[in-house]
């Protein structure tokens, strides 16, 4: 089994990649002690592609990176592609696109996703790293819609539908953590006020 690949700032403490809450992923990159900006890579996770997403150095701004095709029997491969971008993007962890249900039941979508990310947890190859869901309900269909009108041939439509949800995830994802930390900003300089 290869080495996972170590990179700097609080990745090096290599305890196993685990879930965390949204804020707590968020908190932890802004204060990190590394010399590099640590960025996030969205993803929407498809029955047949993975879409990217990575964002800027100041968290604001998520940008599309690529899409990986995913197969049952690539699990392996797929980690070090993600071993790659880790290094190459200097990320800190992954915001997932999670279909929560709006009556609060699990869809085939969501233990799809669930799935997914226990594999490649297993894997042993992003040890280190954190992940977090964000809610990715009607991402594809607004990418969809704008795309509708370039006639563009089903595999490119899909691909760039992916890749561009996965922009969609990230996006809302940094929108909120930046409006929240904002909003406790503001609540922390009028209390100290008083």
């Amino acid at each position: 089994m290869e080495a996972p690949i170590r990179t700097h700032g609080e990745i090096d403490d290599m305890q196993e990649m685990k879930f965390v809450e949204p804020f707590e992923i968020f908190q932890k990159i802004l204060k990190s002690n590394s010399s590099k900006q640590d960025c996030l890579l969205g993803l929407d996770v498809g029955h047949r592609f993975v879409g990217l997403a990575v964002s800027d150095t100041f968290h604001k701004i998520a940008s599309p990176v690529s899409v990986l095709v995913r197969k049952k029997t690539n699990i392996d491969s797929m980690a070090k592609d993600f071993q790659t971008l880790v290094s190459r993007l200097s990320l800190a962890g992954f915001v997932v696109g999670y279909p929560f249900s709006l009556h609060g039941q699990h869809s085939v979508e969501a233990v799809q996703v669930r799935l997914f990310m226990e594999e490649l947890r297993k894997t042993g190859k992003l040890d280190g790293l954190s992940y977090t869901y964000w809610d990715e309900n009607y991402t594809s269909k607004c990418v969809e819609a704008l795309l509708y009108p370039l006639n563009l041939h089903p595999i490119e439509h899909k691909t760039i539908t992916d890749k561009f949800a996965a922009v969609g995830i990230l996006q809302g994802y940094l929108d909120h953590m930046n409006r929240k930390l904002k909003s406790e900003e503001q609540l922390k300089e009028s209390s100290t006020r008083k």
